[in-house]
């Protein structure tokens, strides 16, 4: 895969991406949901974490929002430090799978480091009121914007373990709980490559 072919899938990604998310954004309320199958929902929930929602100021003691533009500046790090590795192995003619991974997870980083920086600048809350592109009112500030998740896949709901099985028997459990995006999707697919592909993502060329 050369920089161009990998340039195209990078940019339908985000444009599947980030045109997913405005639609959620500007159709649902924070919460709505309808269901697609009775084991697929499109749930509009909003993401100021990491992955799974997880915040650094569960964590460390400081504040949500000092926890927040930490976040939103590690993944401009992060999505550097992505693109100089793309950019890398693509030079180096690097295996086709590798370059397809890191190009897939590129995207996907570069897709919810949009949300953070600048939704929080061009859309007003969606508590109670479908929000608006472009607001007078925006919600926050720059680098202080929450990723769009919208992707439920509730495979297994309220099932119960079974009494023999140790230590979790007889608890409640669903699968899949968590809600995310095209552009999570991207990263995991992306990653899963490099898992199950390892020895042909890393073969030294011309070997």
């Amino acid at each position: 895969m050369n920089l161009k072919r990998s340039l195209i899938l990078i940019s339908i990604i985000l444009l599947i991406d980030q045109l997913s998310k405005i639609y959620i954004k500007t159709h649902f309320l924070y919460q709505e949901s309808i269901e697609v199958f009775s084991w697929f929902k499109i749930l509009f929930i909003e993401n100021e974490g990491a992955a799974w929602g997880t915040k650094l100021s569960d964590i460390l003691p400081i504040s949500d929002s000092a926890g927040k533009l930490i976040l939103t500046i590690f993944r401009l790090f992060a999505i550097c430090g992505i693109g100089y590795w793309l950019y890398d192995i693509i030079q180096k003619k690097s295996p086709k799978v590798l370059i397809l991974a890191v190009s897939l997870i590129f995207a996907g980083a570069l897709g919810n480091i949009i949300d953070s920086i600048f939704y929080g600048v061009i859309f007003n809350d969606s508590y109670n009121e479908v929000a608006t592109l472009f607001s007078e009112e925006p919600y926050g500030k720059l680098f202080y914007g929450k990723v769009v998740d919208m992707l439920y896949f509730p495979i297994i709901k309220n099932a119960t373990w079974p009494s023999w099985f140790p230590i979790i028997g007889g608890n409640n459990f669903s699968f899949f709980d968590p809600i995310f995006n095209i552009a999570d999707t991207a990263i995991s697919t992306g990653v899963g490559i490099l898992i199950f592909f390892n020895k042909k993502a890393f073969a030294k060329v011309g070997h």
